[in-house]
């Protein structure tokens, strides 16, 4: 696993914008699993940007081989708001029953929207749009076919897309508009490692002590049983994974087990306690991750 205190030259934005003793908290809690480089990456994304890592407004993900920065809906919202002139986007879904029209402005050569009368029910989703303001400028609009985002339903963060559609639909477009109007530069970004490079495996927060008990010295073939109290932690870590799958809104069964199989896949057959403790923590970071996006989602709404 990298080690938290082996970079020693952070760039000058980064000095600028965190004190040493925030960068460590940054680093232990919101981005254990990054490597050094991942995590100089990441802290001078941050800074360069001036987002807030504790306000949810930048992750740092890894997704088996792959390491992403990821930005939030409020990100966008937050540097937009900095900005003269801001005024707040419209962002709505077009469903299959909406009357909807777009035509190109005779002026500007820009699409506008000029139709959109909705009734209930309104439908499936088949697109969405989202017009960003800004006081002196023609307004910015992006309007998005729901085929230009169907992959989105089978990638990394397919279970959420699935679930929350229009939230996740809306914030897409929206963080679109919102970037062309305000000239915002920044966007997620993967970070690909090397190819046979495995994910360092979580350890959790408190050392377990591992120096071997006596039974060991003395017989050091023999392997040793679990204590009592170490299967009653690893019963209720087991109780408080299933909690944890049903807050992401991970089914039972095969979509469960991909979970572990990419996030943690150093777990082969039954899983030992530090392991078990890693996976909560890694989830935790995934929970924390989609209640900040459905917030940013009624934010917005």
């Amino acid at each position: 696993m990298a080690n938290n205190n082996s970079i020693v030259q952070y760039t000058p934005e980064i000095n600028e914008a965190f004190k040493p003793e925030v960068l460590q908290v940054i680093r232990n809690s919101i981005a254990p699993t990054a490597n050094d480089q991942e995590f100089l990456l990441f802290a001078h994304k941050a800074a360069s940007y001036g987002l807030d890592p504790f306000k949810n407004e930048i992750f740092f993900i890894k997704y088996g081989n792959t390491a992403r920065i990821q930005f939030a809906a409020e990100a966008y919202l937050s540097k937009a708001r900095e900005q003269e002139g801001f005024q707040p986007p419209d962002t709505q879904m077009v469903c299959e029953n909406d009357e909807f029209k777009v035509a190109k402005n005779s002026e500007t050569k820009e699409l506008e929207v000029v139709t959109h009368e909705i009734g209930f029910p309104r439908g499936e989703i088949i697109g969405a749009y989202s017009i960003s303001y800004r006081e002196g400028q023609r307004p910015v609009t992006v309007i998005m076919d729901r085929a230009e985002i169907e992959h989105m339903f089978k990638g990394q963060n397919k279970d959420n897309w699935q679930k929350w559609t229009a939230d996740m639909f809306g914030k897409h477009v929206q963080q679109r508009a919102l970037k062309k109007q305000y000239g915002l530069e920044f966007g997620d970004e993967d970070i690909p490692q090397p190819a046979g490079d495995a994910v360092p495996e979580y350890k959790p927060k408190e050392r377990k002590d591992i120096t071997p008990n006596q039974e060991v010295i003395d017989n050091p073939k023999k392997p040793s049983k679990p204590k009592n109290e170490d299967m009653d932690a690893i019963d209720e870590a087991k109780t408080e994974m299933v909690k944890k799958f049903e807050r992401l809104g991970i089914p039972k069964g095969k979509a469960r087990t991909e979970y572990i199989e990419k996030n943690a896949r150093d777990i082969k057959g039954e899983p030992t306690l530090p392991q078990l403790l890693g996976l909560l923590e890694l989830m935790d970071m995934h929970i924390d991750m989609q209640d900040a996006q459905h917030a940013d989602a009624d934010e917005l709404e």
